[in-house]
């Protein structure tokens, strides 16, 4: 199996007899960790399964960090759950030594987490409005079993990943410098991001002076990362937990709506197919409002706005990256990333027109706890 390393398997405190056959398949649906499903038996014959990654330590520098802040979410969901938590959360396998990741020979980074048995992924389940709703309620869930988490305790490992206000710096740079030479075929959109400057700063500043409360967010809300049971499909736990950082519970929403709320893929060219969908919002802040008590009255007035910010930030990281010369985001074709910033700022030209409509769904969907506080 191509970039899967063996000593792996005796290097975790795994219940798999290796004198028995060993089955590794590589998961391919992420493109930062390679992933793999390693299959087998225990010593007296029962069904045995893991998952083991390679993690990407060109992009996560410190993979250390990252998965003592994986640890410390995942023991505390779980803590929480009164059901015990054994599938509320990912559970992470030690190595030998009691630590939570392996350095190989080689030099790479590896992590064992239990197999999660009998589940999907939630957009497996058809995207109709009850999954939206599902998935509204997933967020709810997990935001609010790590309210009383101490958010400060988790290192930034991409630091300023969602700080809006430094991405449009960044976003400016690249206009500068217009490394790739490709600044003339992007000037309409350039010109239409500049002129949101104004809303850069619409999270960043309130969590600065405190308006807004620091917490725990995943930062990668999309349905892809809700696992499901495939019987009963009902919720079970959120994946990809190598984003969980300090931040603002709008990062997260405003990340799920932002290709949620989408009627058609980041890469779609026809820009006539692409708008916001209002039942989709609508459908995810039902169900994500039907437990949210935790949250201020602030956050909620600026749950729109989010969705906007997060779509804006996505469309100039597309922009400076195609500006760049393509060297962050993988491209499979002829300028695929300002294909891509034009579909997110297309589709925030549309959510503003819809702004007002949609404090309205907000507002219909609020309930009294949210009305004050």
């Amino acid at each position: 199996m191509e970039g899967f390393n063996p000593e792996v398997l005796k290097n975790f405190r795994i219940d798999l007899d290796l004198t028995k056959t060993i089955v590794v398949e590589q998961i391919i649906s992420g493109h930062i960790n390679l992933t793999y499903s390693v299959a087998g038996a225990t010593a007296d014959g029962q069904p045995s399964q893991y998952i083991f990654q390679r993690i990407n330590h060109n992009i996560f520098k410190d993979p250390c960090a990252l998965m003592d802040n994986i640890c410390l979410v995942t023991e505390h969901i779980r803590n929480a759950d009164p059901d015990g938590g054994s599938r509320s959360s990912l559970t992470v396998i030690m190595t030998n030594e009691g630590k939570n990741v392996w350095i190989s020979g080689d030099g790479y980074y590896w992590r064992c987490y239990v197999y999660l048995y009998n589940s999907m992924n939630l957009d497996g389940a058809g995207v109709g409005q009850e999954t939206f709703v599902k998935a509204g309620r997933a967020l709810c869930d997990f935001q609010k079993s790590l309210m009383d988490f101490d958010a400060s305790k988790l290192t930034e490992v991409l630091p300023n990943f969602h700080n809006t206000v430094k991405r449009y710096e960044n976003f400016l740079l690249a206009v500068e410098n217009n490394t790739s030479g490709r600044l003339t075929n992007a000037l309409p959109e350039v010109e239409y991001a500049m002129s949101l400057k104004p809303i850069t700063g619409t999270i960043t500043e309130r969590l600065a002076d405190g308006r807004l409360p620091l917490r725990v967010t995943h930062n990668d809300t999309k349905l892809s990362n809700i696992m499901i049971d495939k019987d009963t499909r009902e919720v079970l736990c959120f994946i990809d937990l190598d984003t969980v950082m300090p931040g603002s519970a709008l990062y997260d929403f405003g990340d799920a709506l932002r290709a949620g709320g989408s009627s058609a893929l980041e890469d779609e060219e026809d820009l006539t197919k692409v708008y916001f969908r209002e039942d989709n919002f609508d459908s995810f802040l039902k169900g994500f409002m039907g437990g949210a008590d935790y949250l201020t009255a602030e956050e909620i007035s600026l749950l729109p706005e989010s969705v906007i910010l997060m779509t804006y930030e996505c469309g100039i990281r597309f922009l400076s990256d195609y500006l760049d010369g393509d060297v962050y985001f993988s491209v499979h074709k002829p300028d695929h990333n300002l294909i891509r910033a034009r579909n997110q700022l297309h589709l925030v030209k549309d959510m503003l027109s819809k702004v007002d409509r949609l404090h309205e769904i907000v507002a219909q969907n609020t309930p009294e706890f949210g009305r004050g506080n």
